[in-house]
């Protein structure tokens, strides 16, 4: 095929991203991307620049909805002024038991990824309304979920399973794992010289940690929701149930209704612990960072608390690795944040992680271990967008 744009959308709860690549004939070139900000706020935002840089559209436009923010976008993108997508590629969080692998979309797969919300519920209601409004304003144009889950299906059943009983993991209450296009984006770029023992560390407002044994993940930090795991900006990560427990029961004395007091508990988790919860202050490591060199305690302790919890898992995943060739930092923290990563390496010494503060002192794709490491510390951006084309693709091909 000489030509083949394809759009690939991410959708968020206040922002709609997006981007278009020519992909026909072996080709991954970007072409554009863009956004729709500041959706539901007096703050919106509509963009479009090229691969250069150079802004195409620079709006304000009022943004009362979704409906009217995806229309922009859709009006944008057939008239003529742009390369009319081909095919279209959905960022998608996670599709439930039923759906693992990345397929086309009809209406029954959106169905189907709808009734399991549960699992990301921050995510898949835009996600599914997203993907209807794509049929609709794209008529005749094959669109395609691509799950943060897939890369996460090899992981074996002893880290996948439960320790619950048979009837809930039947309802598809399971280890998912999320930051899957993520990871293999990692991975792709470290191709043909992937190391056989790695860790990679995806670090922004969600964090999590995978373990990967020649391209193949073997464990992931986030479990059923993208909830579990390592702390985040405003979620909790694993903790004990006792704690869930104890806090649905003070919940419920002033909410006797169950879905209302589930649905308060999950704000609590999602939303108001974290780095936000410990902090009192914000969920983002650059305000906590500006609040440590102020004094702030609580601003230390939440920092101190994503360090030492990220080094945790390092530490077990090395275990279950048995050995470490290279560790991976990517993501908003993991890229830009030296201070972090500098933090997380400190007690890793007796693994093989030295760094080096001169080679870590940079904010984008470095190797920043020490010559004297055993263990290869390296910083690489991730590619999801060019890692849904390349499904996307494959889709087609097939």
């Amino acid at each position: 095929m000489s030509s083949l744009p394809v759009l690939v959308l991410n959708s968020g709860s206040s922002s709609i991203k997006f981007s278009v690549y020519e992909a026909g004939g072996g080709q991954r070139c970007r072409l554009f991307e863009g956004a729709v900000d500041g959706i539901g706020t007096d703050l919106g935002k509509f963009w479009i620049r090229d691969a250069s840089g150079k802004k195409l559209v620079d709006e304000t436009p009022p943004l009362p909805s979704r409906s009217v923010a995806f229309k922009l976008v859709a009006d944008a993108l057939n008239s003529g002024e742009f390369p009319a997508p081909a095919a279209i590629g959905h960022r998608t969080v996670c599709g439930g038991p039923g759906i693992q692998e990345n397929q086309r979309i009809t209406p029954g797969i959106i169905d189907e990824i709808e009734s399991y919300t549960d699992l990301a519920p921050l995510h898949t209601p835009i996600a599914v309304y997203i993907m209807r409004e794509a049929l609709r304003l794209f008529p005749g144009i094959p669109n395609f979920a691509v799950l943060d889950t897939y890369f996460h299906r090899t992981i074996p059943e002893v880290a996948t399973r439960m320790p619950i009983p048979t009837e809930y993991v039947e309802m598809g209450v399971r280890r998912y794992g999320y930051h899957g296009i993520s990871y293999e984006s990692i991975v792709y770029q470290l191709e043909p010289e992937l190391p056989e023992k790695l860790i990679v560390a995806h670090l922004g407002n969600g964090a999590s940690i995978s373990a990967i044994r020649k391209g193949r993940c073997i464990d992931t930090s986030m479990g059923l929701t993208p909830t579990g795991g390592i702390i985040s900006g405003s979620r909790t990560g694993d903790i004990d149930p006792g704690v869930l427990l104890f806090i649905l029961k003070q919940i419920a004395r002033s909410t006797p209704d169950a879905t209302e007091a589930a649905e308060k508990l999950e704000t609590v988790v999602s939303k108001r612990s974290g780095l936000a919860g410990v902090s009192e202050l914000s969920n983002d490591m650059r305000d906590l960072r500006e609040a440590i060199k102020d004094g702030n305690a609580k601003a230390r302790l939440a920092v101190d608390k994503f360090c030492w919890t990220i080094a945790r898992w390092i530490g077990s995943y090395v275990a279950e690795l048995n050995g470490l060739d290279m560790l991976v930092f990517t993501g908003g923290i993991g890229e830009n944040d030296t201070a972090s990563r500098s933090e997380i390496c400190a007690g890793l010494g007796a693994l093989g992680i030295v760094l080096d503060p001169e080679r870590n002192n940079v904010r984008g794709a470095a190797t920043i271990s020490a010559e004297s490491s055993a263990v290869t510390v390296r910083v690489i951006p991730p590619l999801e967008d060019l890692m849904i084309v390349n499904h996307v693709v494959r889709l087609m091909s097939a």
